[in-house]
């Protein structure tokens, strides 16, 4: 059924934006479907992920449905998790990189003077997210890391190269607007 197909098709964008578990009442309710029809249309998406061994498949769980990877590519997941940099970055963190984005190469002495309060830990994520990389050392007493960007800070925020990072004239420019 033509009719059957979208009301599938629109479950399933449901538990894919969801990323959590729906349960039949809030399915029932968003769609205007009744939940006899909620539960059989739901077991028919569940039967054609298992028959395609999709990446994707959808789970009865706690009076509910949940879109989860497949078990089956594990390890392809796990590898993918540990190469991809979370899209979410505190406002220290973006702070930090910003200064080292347009001060670099740069040390973590000089970034805490421009912030006022200790990076390390924002210094620490950045690199465990690999939007910085140590550049080399600085001539100084201690030898201390220089920092700078990486390719995955432009990948991250869509640069082409460092040239077009925003100038403090575009950006008082755009607060004017």
């Amino acid at each position: 059924m033509v009719e059957d197909r979208e009301k599938k098709s629109v479950l399933e964008a449901f538990l894919f934006l969801s990323g959590e578990v729906l349960t039949y009442a809030s399915l029932k309710d968003i769609t205007e479907i009744p939940e006899p029809e909620v539960k059989r249309l739901m077991e028919d998406l569940i039967k054609e992920y298992r028959e395609r061994n999709a990446g994707l498949l959808i789970v009865e769980i706690a009076n509910g449905y949940q879109m989860v990877t497949n078990p089956e590519y594990a390890d392809w997941v796990r590898k993918f998790k540990s190469t991809q940099v979370s899209s979410r970055l505190s406002m220290p963190a973006l702070e930090t990189l910003a200064i080292i984005a347009y001060r670099q190469p740069i040390i973590r002495a000089e970034v805490e003077q421009i912030r006022g309060v200790n990076s390390d830990s924002a210094i620490k994520t950045l690199y465990e997210k690999r939007l910085i990389k140590i550049m080399g050392r600085k001539e100084a007493p201690g030898r201390p890391f220089l920092y700078g960007t990486t390719r995955e800070f432009l990948q991250y925020f869509g640069l082409k190269d460092l040239a077009e990072l925003p100038t403090l004239k575009d950006l008082t420019r755009e607060e004017a607007a």
